[in-house]
């Protein structure tokens, strides 16, 4: 296993560094390094999706012919973890790595050529329709139903939890064709238009204050089957197969800019104590353990051969990490983390903070990152992929 960079791979690098040098604003940098969650808001993703789109850089995993760069796997993992260095704002995943990957996979070819240009440009925004209330981490047991129509589907019911469906265009959902036999087999994938009639979107404040998700209502609303990805009642094959994407990716990089920030935080608010110091040091060995971790899975990977096990590994480890990262930060800060500076976080924003600049998005970070051990997969479903695979339990 070859865990160095080769001089190509080297010089790879340099072009993305000398890249974000060139086009990543001090705006788009500010946006990048404040923001709370996995999404972005729209007006600085999308802004530096197109930049990347010009450059042919949008979408690193997607093949030639799909508009993707064609890098392997070492160099799409340089490419995030250069971004990650140089605060750019991440892009929403909902199309470019979860929709996009599903509809090469199972998409007609009119889909294809509809959709995954616009996906690429941005000019389509997507969410996610799959949870529901009382269908959260047990998916399969959702009940938003669509009946047949002749060439459409009636939708009726609603999705909870929808991130960013107040900016979204379009939404990939799951919906129940038939409730005979096993729940899975009765589940049907589908891609709709979110200003179809019927269709109403209702904020939910999550405890940051922020307006990141959503409940989405669905009354008779009518889809056209040509709308369908895959086999009616064979959803739940292309959910499965959608998972791997949202699963995927190495947190390594994220991780390390986090502690870097943990520590700064410390510095500042003068958290130097014993007890602290031990706690970035428990963390900095976690992080290194992860970041040997995905090379090893990397260096696999480039070997033509899965990951297997190791991507729930990653997950637990990756997200439990992140939250004991945000809880020192939390702990440097003391009254400071308390503060509500929602305006004060804004790129351009002339508020002075209350407390240390590097403090303003702790807070927030730490609250949306509690659900981290739960989206993608909650990290018991993971341990108990461990012990079957691994331990044979």
């Amino acid at each position: 296993m070859d865990l160095e960079l080769r001089d190509d791979d080297l010089a790879f690098r340099d072009e993305v560094r000398a890249f974000l040098d060139a086009n990543l604003t001090p705006a788009l940098r500010v946006a990048g390094s404040r923001v709370t969650s996995v999404f972005c808001e729209p007006r600085y993703s999308l802004t530096w999706q197109r930049i990347l789109h010009a450059r042919g850089w949008a979408a690193p995993s997607w093949p030639v012919e799909y508009g993707g760069p064609g890098w392997n796997e070492v160099q799409r993992s340089i490419f995030a973890a250069e971004c990650a260095r140089a605060s750019a704002p991440g892009l929403a995943p909902m199309g470019l790595r979860m929709v996009g990957p599903v509809i090469m996979g199972y998409g007609t070819p009119e889909q294809k050529a509809h959709d995954l240009p616009r996906i690429l440009s941005g000019e389509d925004y997507w969410c996610q329709g799959y949870s529901e209330p009382g269908s959260g981490s047990d998916l399969a047991s959702l009940q938003l139903q669509a009946l047949s129509d002749g060439d459409d589907y009636v939708l009726s019911g609603s999705k909870i939890w929808t991130t960013h469906a107040q900016y979204a265009n379009r939404m990939f959902c799951l919906v129940r064709t038939n409730r005979d036999g096993k729940p899975q087999a009765g589940i049907t994938f589908l891609l709709l238009d979110m200003a179809t009639p019927g269709l109403t979107v209702k904020p939910i404040i999550t405890l940051a204050g922020e307006h990141e998700v959503n409940q989405v209502f669905f009354d008779n609303v009518r889809v056209p089957k040509a709308n369908r990805v895959g086999p009616e009642n064979q959803g739940w094959t292309v959910a499965k197969y959608l998972l791997e994407f949202e699963r995927g990716g190495g947190s390594a990089p994220g991780l390390k800019v986090g502690l870097d920030r943990a520590a700064g935080i410390a510095d500042v608010a003068g958290a130097d104590d014993r007890a602290h110091r031990r706690r970035l040091a428990e963390s900095q060995i976690a992080v290194t353990a992860i970041d040997m971790s995905e090379r090893r899975v990397l260096s696999a990977l480039a070997s033509g051969n899965p990951p297997g096990p190791a991507s729930s590994m990653l997950k637990i480890n990756g997200t439990e990490a992140m939250q004991r990262i945000d809880e020192i930060s939390i702990a440097a800060l003391g009254p400071y983390a308390h503060v509500e500076q929602m305006q004060a976080r804004e790129a351009g924003s002339n508020i002075e903070p209350v407390g240390p600049e590097a403090g303003l998005t702790a807070m927030p970070r730490y609250l949306n990152n509690r659900a981290a051990t739960i989206y993608g997969g909650s990290n018991e479903i993971q341990r108990d992929i461990i012990a079957r695979l691994v331990l044979g339990l």
